[in-house]
């Protein structure tokens, strides 16, 4: 079985990949397990300067996942050039690093300060984040800052460029039509969902910022339908990568059958870290199964099968 998938001129060797923010830059998971059996390692966000993050409590379970506002703490692209990338230059696996700023220019510096690290294939660009220069609105929420952020971005580095696309919006087609138009070379659907839990004994919300984002299976049947839409749009003109409630290979294949052509498992790590690996070996089984040889005939395959009935 073919369960290689070659998105954006790169080849994987299979469809999943980790979600940003979920697993570090891969340091802790290599000392349990060999994560070049990965298809791809999406980091943790990157940013021009270090920052600390939130303040605690930045963590909240929820009935169906958990609550985040952790702040996107991390090193700075200077310290992650510096203290971590020589640590998995090496790993036989690709890495695409989850890049973010508060205007146009830092997102720019953060790809341009990657370029020459050949491991970093492709930046993922986490445009939830608020466009300072534009009244701290988001640039995923803006559908003109998004559009001149994917274009300055695009026209000032060498390897493709992903957009991860928020869900808090009102039609996310409309926003993926401006990253396509503007030259994404693949859509990641989708962030986190914007929530809310108000801690009863203490009579506060339980984050530090009373609101935080929500992941794990409760967004699941948001992040399908929005593959789904997205898909019905634009068919394979732009590679869509499904990330929101996998846990199980079948929620994997929810995303695939829905059009997405390769998949992050993110929350899941957090309870069980061989959890991407458990969804490889699914998908493998679940193809054996169906007596499919590749597994790019499993993408968008319930657009198919809702024509022939």
């Amino acid at each position: 079985m073919n369960l290689s998938v070659t998105l954006f001129g790169i080849t994987f060797k299979n469809p999943v990949w980790v979600a940003s923010g979920t697993f570090g830059y891969g340091l802790e998971a290599m000392e349990i397990y060999d994560i070049s059996k990965i298809g791809a390692v999406v980091t943790k966000g990157v940013s021009l300067r270090p920052r600390e993050g939130n303040e605690p409590p930045r963590i909240v379970e929820t009935p169906c996942g958990m609550l985040n506002s952790i702040g996107l703490q991390n090193p700075g692209v200077e310290g992650f050039l510096r203290d971590i990338y020589p640590r998995i230059k090496d790993v036989d696996t690709h890495f695409i690093v989850n890049v973010f700023g508060e205007t146009e220019e830092e997102y720019v510096e953060v790809c341009r300060s990657l370029e020459d690290a050949e491991k970093v294939v492709a930046y993922e660009l986490n445009v939830s984040c608020p466009n300072v220069k534009r009244g701290g609105i988001a640039f995923g929420h803006d559908p003109v800052s998004l559009g001149s952020l994917v274009e300055k971005v695009k026209g000032s580095t060498r390897k493709p460029v992903l957009v991860k696309l928020s869900p808090n919006v009102t039609d996310i087609t409309e926003f993926a039509r401006v990253c396509v138009e503007s030259g994404a070379d693949g859509l990641v659907l989708i962030n986190t969902v914007l929530g809310m839990r108000i801690n009863l004994k203490k009579e506060r919300p339980d984050l530090s910022t009373k609101m935080g984002g929500l992941s794990g299976p409760a967004i699941l049947p948001i992040a399908v339908r929005m593959v789904w839409e997205v898909y019905e749009r634009f068919g394979r003109a732009v590679p869509i990568i499904g990330v929101g409630g996998i846990t199980t290979h079948e929620d994997a294949l929810e995303h695939i059958y829905a059009g997405a052509s390769a998949v992050q498992v993110g929350t899941a790590n957090f309870y069980d870290p061989y959890a991407p690996l458990k969804v490889i070996e699914g998908i493998k089984s679940f193809m054996k199964e169906k007596g499919v040889m590749d597994f790019s005939v499993l993408v968008g395959r319930a657009h198919r099968m809702d024509i022939k009935s």
